[in-house]
């Protein structure tokens, strides 16, 4: 197969490179510390350090360095310097998805984001709470360990893909302090800082945290992203241990970018409609930022202000402490939340206004006398061929969503090392425990809007006789388009073990185990659909609201996991991997929200295998890993938009998923002032099976197909050079994404894209440092998704001249200065 030929291409070019490192003669290293001798915690449970290159899996590491060349935008950006990971981080600062090995899930539900070694969220896709949610990076981070696949699923819950670790400063031996002041083109304004210093010689204090706000690069005209979080922690090594407290509290808004009109252009290439700018548009504008909608009481306070408004605090108790021959580890964390979420969700396919009045005209029975009007200026007049220079209309979904939740995590292991014979062993039991309650209330009201930059509201007037009747109020076609009222809960027990063998001074096996019961509970109230009687419009003739009956949510899953893997040193600076993992993902409670009593869902199997090899030297340090993924019986879920009736429909279906591929770390220095840093993927992801049953009798195969939304190549290059006796340090970053669809039938193509990002760090002084960073500098329109509200099996979208979808940001400027004293 033509995909196998593209997975063993790069696989001979890492054995070349390997072979002809090893006759570079020795000569000094531009890096202080090699990045396979670092010690990672992330992956494993055991007492004794493990290097990096002693791994028997696939880890990278960032540190803080290269955390502030990057300056990422958001949880997601980290990720982008990590193979192996589709990162899709057009979203805006959080709510964003993650893929992991061609693994097709949305946001974070295939992989763990943890601090300091546990779950920041238990379950990451907690249906509209993605675990990014919870999470901001700032200076109280010192560096980020990432797991990619292997034993990932044996120490975390909802891992399969793998585990992000961000593990914060400890300034148990020196004094740190740092102030950063950071502005931006796009109105950003924002400040971080951090103090820690020891108490005595075996404590310390540290306090940090950050403050921004911005309007955001795609400028819905009011301020987009406002908050911050702050972090209190405090240390104390024992005699053979340690106690860790740490306080975080969050209160942050950030918006929630969603798909934007696009068309092509006389090449072929993706291009903005007329009077939008696909770089920098959006949607969102003041006519929609606070209004009050109509329900069963004093109306719904919508404020697409609040986006995705983040109250967070959560506490973190760590105690280390040596039992006899054994260590104990306990790691204790509680955190109460609630996220709003607002956004304005595009919905259906664009269309002319000509067309869309048609449309109504055949609903309302044929009136031909129909016209439109702005909302908020019905004197204006609405141009039906060349409003906003396209005469294009689309419905939008105005929806709300507010997520409390109440979270409690443990997670005690045992472990010990001892040798037998000449052998060592180092053996950990664990239980984890997590037990978590949240509310999920919907409310959504279908508005109608031009298509422009900060968009208007327009209104549908009919008139029959003389007489104007109203089809819509204020620009709403429909109050009251989807409600829901679910509490759930989620508690989930699981016990591991594992066992690191050192068979003798090249060769390790390590194996573990996992079993997790899980119940889910809660309640969920019924729907019906009412008629408000408030309005002479009909947009408050059919609106969903609860019915006051509530069915309860009462399922259990008992699962079983394993993994074994080997890790084999050729010498110090050569080694080789490989592993196989056999776990699952299991049903959340989300996805019993809109239906407590389906019996659809179904634990799904994965199976992953993986083998690699490490090369560390003066010139050039390689880490490349192939790897396989299966997931069996994987539901897949469409949800369309119907923009006559203005109510979602949805479809379910089952099918097997497979990925081969490779991932590629290298790092070649060629001097004290040249480097070049790679990080590559090369995959074939595809619908091993996958075919279903429609409505009408009609058979739908998709095997075969690529996997939606997962690139079959993504690498990304940074050339480093550092100047002025490393005073000045800079980095041009290349990254290259292939084609990917929008659709599971591969009808809407998701265009390659390529884009460019600077960094430029200048030391002033020891003390003193001053930053830029440019992203996107080409200004590059790369789609990330297409439109899912138009479907997902087969887009709607597919082959028009006008479609939705979501591109990166613009291009955008950052520039800071930092002061350690």
């Amino acid at each position: 197969m033509q995909s196998q030929k593209f997975i063993k291409a790069p696989l001979a070019a890492v054995v070349a490179i390997l072979c002809s490192a090893a006759g570079v003669q020795a000569q000094e290293s531009s890096a202080e510390i090699k990045s396979l001798e670092e010690v990672v915690v992330t992956g494993r449970a055991g007492s004794s350090a493990l290097q990096k290159a002693e791994a028997s899996y696939a880890i990278s590491t960032l540190n803080s360095d290269a955390l502030a060349a990057a300056n990422p935008q958001s949880t997601a950006d980290v990720l982008r310097q990590v193979p192996g990971f589709w990162v899709e981080s057009s979203g805006g600062e959080a709510s964003n998805n993650i893929r992991a090995r061609g693994i097709p899930r949305d946001g974070y539900s295939s992989i763990a984001l943890q601090e300091n070694g546990l779950a920041i969220q238990h379950d990451g896709g907690l249906g509209y709470l993605n675990a990014d949610q919870s999470f901001r990076l700032d200076e109280t981070i010192e560096r980020v360990e990432v797991v990619r696949g292997g034993p990932s699923a044996i120490f975390a819950s909802n891992a399969p893909g793998g585990v992000v670790n961000f593990i914060s400063r400890k300034p148990y031996d020196a004094t740190e302090s740092i102030v950063k002041v950071e502005m931006g083109d796009y109105g950003h304004t924002r400040i971080d800082g951090f103090y820690g210093q020891p108490v005595g010689e075996d404590m310390f204090f540290s306090v940090g945290g950050f403050y921004r706000q911005n309007d955001g690069v795609r400028d819905p005209g009011f301020t987009a992203n406002d908050g911050g979080q702050v972090r209190l922690s405090l240390g104390k090594r024992l005699e053979e241990g340690e106690l860790f407290f740490d306080l975080k509290h969050m209160n942050d808004t950030v918006a929630f970018l969603l798909p934007i009109p696009l068309t092509t252009d006389s090449n072929g290439d993706v291009a903005a409609v007329p009077g939008f700018n696909a770089n920098y548009g959006t949607m969102m504008g003041p006519e929609v930022e606070h209004n009050v909608y109509r329900n069963l009481g004093n109306g719904y306070d919508f404020n697409l202000g609040d986006g995705t408004h983040t109250e967070l605090t959560q506490f973190t108790f760590t105690a280390d402490h040596r039992l006899g021959e054994w260590d104990l580890h306990n790691t204790f964390r509680y955190r109460v939340s609630e996220t709003l979420r607002n956004g304005l969700f595009p919905t259906g396919s664009l269309q002319s206004a000509e067309e869309r009045l048609a449309e109504y005209s055949a609903m309302l029975g044929g009136i031909a006398d129909l016209s439109i009007r702005f909302a908020n200026d019905p004197s204006a007049t609405f141009d039906l061929e060349n409003n906003a220079g396209n005469g294009l209309v689309l419905n939008g979904n105005l929806l709300s969503v507010d997520v409390p939740l109440d979270e409690m995590i443990n997670d005690v292991r045992l472990t010990r090392t001892f040798d037998m014979g000449e052998q060592q062993h180092d053996v950990a039991f664990g239980i984890y425990y997590a037990d978590f309650e949240y509310d999920f209330i919907r409310y959504m009201a279908t508005a109608m809007f031009e298509v422009a930059e900060q968009a208007r509201l327009l209104d549908v007037v009919a008139n029959i006789g003389g007489q104007e009747i109203a089809v819509t109020e204020h620009g709403i076609l429909r109050y009251g388009s989807l409600y829901d009222n679910v509490h759930g809960t989620g508690e989930t027990t699981a016990l591991y073990a594992s066992d690191e063998w050192q068979v003798n001074d090249q060769l390790r096996i390590d194996g573990g185990l996992r079993y997790e019961m899980i119940t889910l509970g809660g309640s969920v109230e019924g729907k019906h659909v009412v008629d408000l009687q408030q309005s002479a419009s009909l947009a408050d003739d059919q609106f969903i609201t609860g019915n006051g009956e509530f069915t309860a949510i009462d399922r259990e899953y008992n699962e079983f996991a394993w993994t074994l893997g080997m890790n084999y040193q050729f010498s110090d600076d050569l080694g080789a991997f490989a592993r196989y993992t056999d776990s699952f993902r299991a049903p959340s409670t989300a996805d019993f929200n809109g239906s407590p009593q389906r019996t659809d869902l179904r634990v799904e199997p994965i199976k992953m295998m993986e083998g690699g090899i490490k090369h560390t030297g003066e010139k050039l340090d390689v880490f490349a890993t192939a790897f396989y993924t299966h997931f069996d019986n994987m539901r897949f879920t469409d949800w369309v938009f119907d923009s006559i009736n203005n109510e979602y429909t949805s479809k379910t279906a089952y099918g097997d998923t497979e990925t081969l591929g490779l991932e590629l770390e290298a790092l070649f220095r060629a001097n004290d002032m040249f480097d070049f840093g790679l990080a590559a993927t090369f995959q074939s992801p595809e619908y091993k099976t996958f075919s279903f049953t429609e409505a009408s009798g009609e058979v739908k195969d998709y095997s075969g197909n690529q996997l939606i939304r997962v690139p079959e190549m993504s690498y990304r290059g940074t050339a480093g050079f550092n100047l002025l006796n490393d005073q000045l340090r800079g980095e041009l970053v290349m990254e290259h994404f292939s084609d990917r669809y929008a659709d599971t039938a591969n009808t809407q193509e998701l265009p390659a894209y390529t884009t460019w990002s600077l960094s430029m760090r200048y030391d002033l002084s020891e003390q003193m440092a001053l930053q830029f960073n440019g992203h996107n500098l080409t200004n590059e329109i790369g789609l990330t998704e297409g439109n899912p509200r138009a479907g997902q099996f087969e887009s709607a979208d597919a082959g028009k001249e006008f479609f939705m979808a979501r591109p990166i940001l613009g291009r955008s400027y950052t520039a800071s200065i930092r002061y350690n004293f």
